[in-house]
């Protein structure tokens, strides 16, 4: 018993050390064996917990129970607040006491676990060009990183009367600019991986390229199957980096504008201090330089005038002569303005739409108004002609926001789905009610009041458990399976009692 209370006590430490972290090569390996090791030891422990459990004073208690893996194990539990609450189910709960054999089922998932990192582990280290891709990622910033840095460099007030500080600010600001459109295609990339790909490794390297410098492990795998990462002591389900990521796929773009904006103000006034510079040579020259010769003052004021009709006719000639330019580019700028305002009145929509559906279950009325936004949205980008300066990243979000868009429409069908199944159902259990109130004593319909049930239980178990009604349909459920049984029940007994007076 004691080596056994000494072994539950080295719980904690073997648990954690059951995550594999991605990165350098040589540390995987040397992963590979720590997990080995911590799977040895759980094995041991589980082979002393079922000799435990022969013994006589605890044969006969099905019950029996430890206190929680001892004094040493509830310093790692989610009560004292050093433990994540995303993976305490990987460390089970302090509140209560665990039995044995339910220690040695919980034991078998942690052996379990590690066999699954140890198989993800061979898998890098068999792909020469993954590993190197990995070891790529660990030298750059994380997305976060990347994207807080460019945000801070756009933190700039314009030297407005300095042109050698607004050359090093246009600079920057253009850096920032190029910054901005490779980490908007990086984003494109890692949405893809981890949400469209079917291959774990592939899922894998865009969560590498998503935290990068940062790094990250593989901690556990949640109720529902899904990986739950930690990096910088921070833990995450992939569901949770898709939102970072779209997250950032709606600030960049206002990003991009504001660089831009802040770059038209940079170079207007950096073009203001050369045309004011450049001046002012002029007007010394004039001023110091003493003609030779005097020039009858009637003469160069007729020179003079003669001069600027000259000139004058000369620019109402060129006026003319441009006008169409004038047209066409007054033509541009409305459109320019037009394609801005329209990028602009889409992002906000898809803003709008992302933060409706945030924290699901939604009332399907909810997710149709996303679904009208991203709609909205999407004809507004589809609008932006291909000369404007906007179209690429209009292009490019136009592209994205359809996959959500086609996201919310199949959540829309799931959602009406299950609302009509509950309508349906609701509507079945009614005429069943009715069946029976109107023909008490028919056995025909009360097999049909029976069969229309069964058929309203089959449609609330087939509603989604991630849909709006799905809660209704469950605090309807044991309802309506009551009603079945007790008219099964009623059923089966007159058909017993037939049976006997026919005997008989």
């Amino acid at each position: 018993m004691a080596n056994l209370e000494v072994l539950v006590s080295e719980l904690p430490t073997l648990i954690q050390s059951l995550k594999l972290t991605i990165g350098d090569s040589n540390e995987i390996t040397e992963q590979i064996i720590l997990i080995n090791n911590a799977q040895s030891q759980l094995r041991n422990l589980k082979k002393l917990i079922a000799q435990e459990l022969k013994f006589d004073h605890i044969q006969n208690s099905a019950i029996a129970t430890l206190p929680r893996i001892g004094t040493g194990v509830s310093f790692f539990i989610p009560s004292v607040g050093l433990v994540d609450p995303a993976i305490a189910e990987k460390f089970g709960h302090s509140e209560t006491e665990i039995s044995l054999t339910d220690l040695q089922s919980k034991i078998d998932d942690w052996i379990e676990w590690g066999y699954f990192l140890q198989a993800i582990a061979a898998d890098i280290l068999s792909d020469i060009q993954l590993v190197n891709q990995l070891n790529s990622d660990i030298n750059h910033l994380s997305l976060t990183a990347n994207f807080q840095l460019i945000a801070e460099s756009l933190k700039i007030n314009l030297g407005f009367s300095n042109s050698h500080i607004l050359e090093r600010q246009i600079q920057t600001i253009s850096n920032s600019q190029k910054e901005l459109l490779q980490l908007e295609e990086k984003l494109n990339y890692l949405f893809d991986a981890i949400k469209n790909s079917h291959s774990l490794l592939n899922i894998l390297l865009g969560v590498s390229a998503f935290y990068g410098q940062s790094g990250f492990a593989l901690e556990w795998l949640d109720d529902d199957h899904e990986l739950i990462i930690s990096s910088d002591g921070k833990f995450k389900e992939l569901t949770d980096i898709l939102n970072d990521c779209d997250f950032f796929q709606e600030q960049i773009p206002a990003l991009i504008i504001q660089a831009e904006t802040l770059r038209e103000q940079a170079e207007q006034a950096l073009n203001k201090i050369e045309q004011e510079s450049s001046k002012k040579p002029i007007i010394s020259q004039e001023v110091e330089i003493v003609p030779k010769f005097s020039t009858p003052k009637i003469v160069r004021s007729a020179l003079i005038v003669a001069s600027s009709l000259l000139i004058l006719g000369f620019g109402v000639w060129k006026i003319k002569e441009q006008s169409p330019q004038l047209q066409q580019m007054s033509l541009s700028l409305t459109q320019e303005g037009s394609a801005n305002a329209n990028f602009k009145c889409a992002q906000k929509l898809g803003m709008e739409a992302a933060s409706l559906v945030q924290n699901p279950p939604h009332p399907l009325k909810v997710w149709q108004q996303a679904q009208n936004k991203w709609h909205q949205a999407i004809i507004l980008l589809d609008s932006i002609p291909n000369e404007t300066s906007v179209y690429d990243r209009a292009k490019n979000k136009l592209a994205y926001y359809r996959i959500n868009y086609n996201a919310i429409n199949q959540r829309v069908l799931i959602e009406n789905k299950a609302v009509a199944n509950l309508e349906s159902a609701q509507k079945l259990a009614i005429e069943a009610n009715l069946f029976v109130q109107n023909s008490p004593d028919s056995l025909l319909i009360r097999q049909q009041a029976k069969d229309k049930w069964q058929q309203a239980i089959n449609l609330l178990e087939a509603i989604p458990e991630s849909t709006f009604v799905s809660i209704q349909a469950k605090e309807t459920l044991p309802i309506y399976k009551t009603n079945y049984a007790a008219i099964s029940q009623i059923i089966q007994k007159r058909v017993s009692l037939r049976y006997k007076k026919t005997r008989f």
